[in-house]
């Protein structure tokens, strides 16, 4: 028991150098790296919205980089099919009999990390093609299983910009990412230093620090991490307190069509016990709980057409939940 501890904590020790590695190439957007890796270790999928020109496909690239996991990009567009992101069959002939036979050509989806990129520019259709792939980590093709890798990530990009040939994620695939990520502009001196690096000689040589079979034991040890049963209760009253059957919470009533199902709850407590890992923890805490629901929530909760007269968006509403559920029940 001692040595398997042991073995642990050497390759959670990692994740700082693992930080280290990625910002040789990626300056600042700490919170985000973070969450991304939470979402790895949790075993999820996450959705990363920010405008264009934030090196979102870099920093997803990097991360690959820095572990010894295969990276496949998907460049997502309004004329992209299934076939293009699963596979297809293709007609081989066996030379030594001269019968033929389908073989099923796998496509980028087979990878450890794959980036959508644009998610939103590609048809209702394509995107459904994700969902058995996200929820069940394998692709059925001609009434046959093919396993997808393990460990196994998506990571979509969304340009939170309307624009013309964009098309809105069915709620049913916006549930199925474990957290919407919201990439904001760099500060001051962040962008100071991006302009240095990237229009110089500067070459970043990022070093692999984890591989996959670590990657793995990180996510074993994801699910063992301690939740006491009271912050277990406060992760269930958080999830009911967005639902206006179950509220008190008044913008909720006023704002809310409906709110988060059980999936949320599950997410949120898979995440805080990530976030404690980064964290060198082996205990959830309340603050673990309490920065994650906005990632974990910010997508499943649906607003009433009065919320975006008023401007108003799911962190706001979040911010409400937060404030009026107490971290002990009464």
């Amino acid at each position: 028991m001692e040595t398997e501890l042991i073995k642990y904590q050497q390759v959670v020790d990692k994740i700082p150098l693992l930080k280290k590695e990625i910002a040789k190439v990626i300056v600042g957007q700490e919170e985000v790296l973070d969450e991304v890796i939470i979402t790895l270790l949790a075993g999820g999928h996450c959705l990363l919205e920010g405008v264009p020109g934030l090196a979102k496909t870099l920093m997803v690239k990097t991360i690959s980089e820095v572990m010894e996991l295969s990276f496949k990009r998907i460049q997502f567009t309004p004329d992209l099919m299934p076939g293009d992101i699963l596979g297809t069959e293709i007609l081989e002939e066996d030379h030594s009999t001269g019968k033929k036979f389908f073989q099923f050509n796998q496509g980028p989806i087979f990878a450890n990390m794959v980036l959508a990129d644009e998610i939103n520019r590609t048809p209702p259709k394509t995107q459904a093609a994700l969902l058995e792939a996200m929820q069940e980590k394998l692709v059925t093709y001609g009434g046959k299983n093919y396993k997808l890798p393990s460990p196994f990530l998506i990571i979509a990009t969304q340009n939170p910009i309307e624009q013309s040939g964009t098309y809105p994620l069915p709620e049913a695939q916006l549930d199925r990412f474990l957290l919407y990520i919201k990439l904001g502009y760099p500060s001051e001196q962040e962008e100071a230093e991006v302009l240095e690096k990237t229009t110089g000689t500067y070459r970043a040589q990022p070093e692999k620090v984890l591989s996959g079979e670590e990657v793995q034991q990180l996510q074993q040890l994801t699910r063992e991490v301690h939740l006491d049963s009271s912050l277990l209760g406060y992760i269930t009253r958080l999830i009911r307190a967005t639902r206006l059957e179950n509220t008190d919470v008044e913008e909720v009533k006023t704002y809310v069509e409906w709110g988060a199902g059980t999936r949320a709850g599950q997410a949120l407590v898979l995440c805080a016990k990530a976030r404690a890992i980064i964290k060198g923890r082996y205990s959830v805490i309340p603050e673990d709980i309490q920065t994650l629901i906005y990632p974990v929530l910010r997508h499943r909760i649906s607003l009433h057409f009065r919320a975006e007269a008023e401007q108003l968006d799911t962190d706001f509403i979040i911010s409400k939940i937060l404030a009026r559920v107490p971290v002990h029940a009464k």
